[in-house]
C-alpha cells in the first residue's frame, strides 16, 4: 500500500468505530433537544436549525470519507477519534454557544474540520479533499470570528458560516468538489448501512432521554400510558424509516458510477437533515407530554409534537424524491393528518395527541410498504 492509501480496500459494512461515531456526534442531537426544551420558541428553533445545519454538513463529510477510506488500521481509527473529540466539544458547548460558549465551539469545529480534511487528504479522492478546504476552513473562520460577537452580528456569522461550506460550492462549482465529484466511488450498501445506523441511534438517544426524565416518585396511570408511548412513537418512525433502505441501496448501487455521487448526496444530505430536525422538535414535544400527560400540552408543545413527527416524513419523503421513487400517498397523508392533531394536545390532553399520533402513524404504515430491511454492523 502507498502512503497515501490512495487505493484502499473498498467500503463494505460498517465499522465498529464508526458506530462509535455516531454515538458521540448524536450527543448534539441530545443536546439540541434540551435547548429546544428550555427555549420552546421560533427563536429557539432558529438556532437549532442553525447549529444542527453548521454541525450536519462536517458528519455528512465524515461519512463519505469512511465510504471512501474504511477506518480499519490502527491510525486511520486514532484519527477517527480525533474527529469524534471535536463533535464532542462543540457538542458540550451548545446550550450557551451564542453567548458563552462560542470559544469552544470553535475549537472543537477547527479540530473536526482539519482532521477530516487531512484523512480525506489520503485517500483516492483528495482532489476533492483539496476543493473542500478553502470552504470548510472559511467556514472555520467565521464561527471563530463569532466567538467574539454577540447579537445579530454574531447570528448572521453563523448563518454566513452554514452558506458557505454548503452552498457556496454550488454557486462556484467550477472551483469546488462538485466539479470533480466523479473521482468519488460510493459504496452504496456501506452509505445506506451508515445512515440507517445513524437514524437508530438518534431514535434511540430520544428514547433514553425521555427515560432518564421521569419523575419515578410520581408515578401515575396517565405518566406510565405516555412513557410506553414514547417508544411506540420512535419505534414507528424507524419503521417508516427503514421501508425504503432496501429501495435505496438497490438503485445507488444500479446507477452509474459518476451518477452515484449526486444521486447519493440529494438523498442523503438535506433530507436526512430535515428528519433528524425532525427527531429533535418531536422529542421536545414528547418530552412535555410525559410531563404531563392529561393536561392541554400548549399550542407550543403540541406543535413541536405533530410538527417534529411530520418533518421526520417530509424528511423521508424527500429521501425518497432524490432517489428518484417518488412519493407515497399514504405518507403524505399521514403527515398532513398528524399536523392536524396539534388543536388536540393544545385544548384537550397531551396524552390523547400522543395516541392520535402513533395511531395515524401505524394507519399509514399499514396502508404502506410494511417490510423495514437493515444490515447489522460488523468490527
Amino acid at each position: 500500500m502507498s502512503p497515501t492509501d490512495s487505493r484502499p480496500e473498498p467500503a463494505g459494512r460498517v465499522t465498529t468505530v464508526e458506530i462509535f461515531f455516531d454515538v458521540v456526534f448524536v450527543f448534539t442531537v441530545t443536546q439540541l433537544t434540551g435547548v429546544l426544551d428550555r427555549d420552546l420558541t421560533w427563536a429557539g428553533l432558529g438556532r437549532v436549525l442553525l447549529v444542527l445545519g453548521l454541525l450536519w454538513y462536517p458528519y455528512t463529510g465524515y461519512a463519505w470519507l469512511t465510504n471512501q477510506l474504511p477506518p480499519r488500521r490502527p491510525a486511520q481509527k486514532i484519527s477517527l477519534f480525533a474527529g469524534m473529540a471535536g463533535f464532542l466539544l462543540t457538542s458540550v458547548a451548545i446550550p450557551a454557544v451564542f453567548t458563552d460558549t462560542g470559544s469552544l465551539f470553535a475549537v472543537g469545529f477547527l479540530v473536526l474540520t482539519v482532521v477530516h480534511l487531512a484523512m480525506f487528504g489520503r485517500s483516492q479522492a483528495r482532489l476533492a479533499a483539496l476543493r473542500l478546504a478553502p470552504y470548510n476552513l472559511g467556514a472555520v473562520l467565521l464561527i471563530a470570528l463569532a466567538a467574539f460577537v454577540t447579537g445579530p452580528a454574531g447570528y448572521a456569522l453563523w448563518v454566513a458560516a452554514a452558506l458557505v461550506q454548503s452552498a457556496l460550492p454550488y454557486v462556484t462549482p467550477g472551483h469546488s468538489w462538485i466539479r470533480v465529484a466523479g473521482s468519488y466511488e460510493v459504496a452504496a450498501g456501506h452509505l445506506v448501512e451508515r445512515h440507517g445506523l445513524l437514524v437508530i441511534v438518534a431514535l434511540g438517544e430520544s428514547v433514553v432521554a425521555i427515560g432518564a426524565g421521569v419523575d419515578v416518585h410520581h408515578l401515575t396511570p396517565a405518566t406510565t400510558a405516555a412513557v410506553v408511548m414514547a417508544l411506540a412513537l420512535p419505534a414507528a418512525l424507524w419503521w417508516t424509516y427503514f421501508t425504503d433502505t432496501r429501495d435505496a441501496e438497490r438503485i445507488l448501487d444500479a446507477a452509474d458510477p459518476r451518477a452515484r455521487t449526486h444521486l447519493a448526496a440529494r438523498t442523503y444530505v438535506l433530507p436526512h437533515y430535515l428528519l433528524l430536525v425532525g427527531v429533535v422538535v418531536a422529542a421536545t414535544g414528547i418530552h412535555a407530554t410525559v410531563a404531563h400527560p392529561d393536561a392541554p400540552a400548549g399550542s407550543a408543545a403540541a406543535l413541536a409534537l405533530a410538527g417534529g413527527v411530520a418533518l421526520f416524513l417530509i424528511g423521508t419523503g424527500a429521501a425518497r424524491l432524490g432517489l428518484g421513487l417518488g412519493l407515497t400517498a399514504s405518507r403524505a397523508a399521514g403527515a398532513a393528518a398528524i399536523f392536524a392533531t396539534v388543536p388536540l394536545g393544545a385544548r384537550t390532553a397531551a396524552g390523547v395527541q400522543l395516541a392520535a399520533v402513533i395511531l395515524l402513524l401505524t394507519a399509514m404504515l399499514l396502508a404502506g410498504p410494511r417490510h423495514p430491511a437493515s444490515r447489522t454492523a460488523t468490527a
